[in-house]
């Protein structure tokens, strides 16, 4: 068995603050979008526990097991309004920028659907993600949510 570092039992103090700067930024626009935009990220960085978590968590708002489905090919997919084909875009962009900086190309599309406030707290809800993404997939974490949600 491989050992895991929980990282709230070895940084309390810090993973203290990181969650509160993710509960701040998840809930500063719709909680429809936050949650594409989580699911998105995580597919895109292959974090099974964010993806598992999330998922989770948007059919539990009332996200649709159709929209879940499709995330993973949005491009394609019809049923995503203008708004959360920008944040999905932007979302793509940021999280894959290390591939090639492609975020000037989704810019417009953000500006035409998010007021400069709104672009910021998007962005800063990507980083949130791509970081639990990366300490998830760093520390090899699982939470199981349907056992998480009994306790």
């Amino acid at each position: 068995m491989t050992k895991v570092t929980d990282p709230f039992a070895a940084a309390p103090q810090l993973m203290k603050q990181w969650m509160g700067l993710s509960l701040a930024v998840q809930d500063s626009l719709e909680p429809s979008l936050i949650e594409l935009v989580k699911i998105r990220s995580s597919i895109l960085n292959g974090c099974a526990n964010c993806i598992n978590m999330h998922t989770t968590e948007a059919r539990a708002k009332g996200e649709t097991e159709q929209r879940i489905y499709l995330l993973s090919a949005w491009h394609e997919a019809p049923v995503y309004t203008p708004r959360e084909r920008a944040a999905l875009a932007w979302t793509d962009a940021l999280t894959t920028v290390a591939q090639g900086h492609t975020q000037k190309a989704v810019k417009d599309e953000l500006e035409a659907h998010f007021t400069p406030e709104e672009q910021v707290k998007l962005t800063l809800m990507i980083n949130v993600i791509n970081g639990w993404n990366r300490l998830a997939v760093g520390f090899d974490l699982w939470y199981d949510m349907p056992a998480a949600k009994a306790a």
